[in-house]
């Protein structure tokens, strides 16, 4: 099994690190803000992360590779309340008033993960046995969400990070997860985000936080170990 090291990949043979992190049976996988509000190829798409539509197949096929070796799939995607008092018409959101500064106004913005609307439905695709978590109302999937507690019941102590955006929601889940002992693994190629700020956030992850990998590579060492 390799891993990327401030942008270099290394062998962890030799190293306690797959003891830490490769563990199917205590692992699981978590997709971040798979949804329309995001991922609409429209022009009233609310906060449009373009790059991002790329890796929905490679998320379904992952994701069904994960579910063949019993891995639970947690979908967690942001949902505001309608009458915007999450958001627009209570504590406006950090992101709201800066985002723009980098790159303009968004049409409709406003309208971004309110529930009851069609911006808050998949994109990616969601089995019956999977897990939704509803509600992350800010950058990180465990606030003010009950991920944690689904962590805990299902006794995983490991979690996949893929999905949006890898320099914002990624990067903020990966800090929440790493301060409540998780596991983290961030496979680089299921995570999009602005292109040059993907390398440095996982740089930071693999610094700080845990194990930036290829998905492929990760695949094959679970199917490894659950085959011995």
């Amino acid at each position: 099994m390799k891993a990327y090291f401030n942008g270099v990949k290394k062998s962890l043979a030799g190293t306690e690190l797959c003891n830490y992190y490769i563990n199917a049976t205590k692992t699981a996988v978590i997709t971040i803000d798979m949804h329309r509000g995001h991922l609409d190829a429209g022009p009233d798409c609310p906060c449009p992360a373009p790059r991002a539509r790329a890796i929905i197949k490679p998320i379904d096929k992952f994701t069904a590779a994960c579910r063949q070796l019993g891995m639970p799939i947690i979908h967690v995607r942001s949902v505001l309340r309608k009458d915007g008092s999450d958001d627009v018409n209570g504590n406006i959101s950090a992101w709201r008033l800066v985002f723009p500064m980098t790159v303009g106004d968004i049409a409709g913005s406003g309208e971004h993960a309110l529930e009851g609307t069609k911006w808050t439905e998949f994109a990616i695709r969601v089995e019956e046995k999977d897990y939704i978590v509803n509600g992350k109302k800010r950058l990180s999937a465990f606030y003010p969400t009950d991920l944690e507690l689904l962590l805990r019941n299902l006794h995983k102590e490991t979690i996949v990070l893929v999905g949006t955006m890898t320099d914002c929601c990624v990067l903020n889940t990966a800090f929440d997860g790493a301060n409540r002992d998780f596991r983290i693994i961030v496979p680089r190629d299921l995570c999009r985000g602005f292109e040059d700020l993907e390398e440095p956030a996982l740089r930071i992850i693999s610094l700080h936080l845990g194990l930036v990998v290829d998905s492929g590579d990760l695949l094959q060492a679970w199917q490894e170990q659950l085959a011995d």
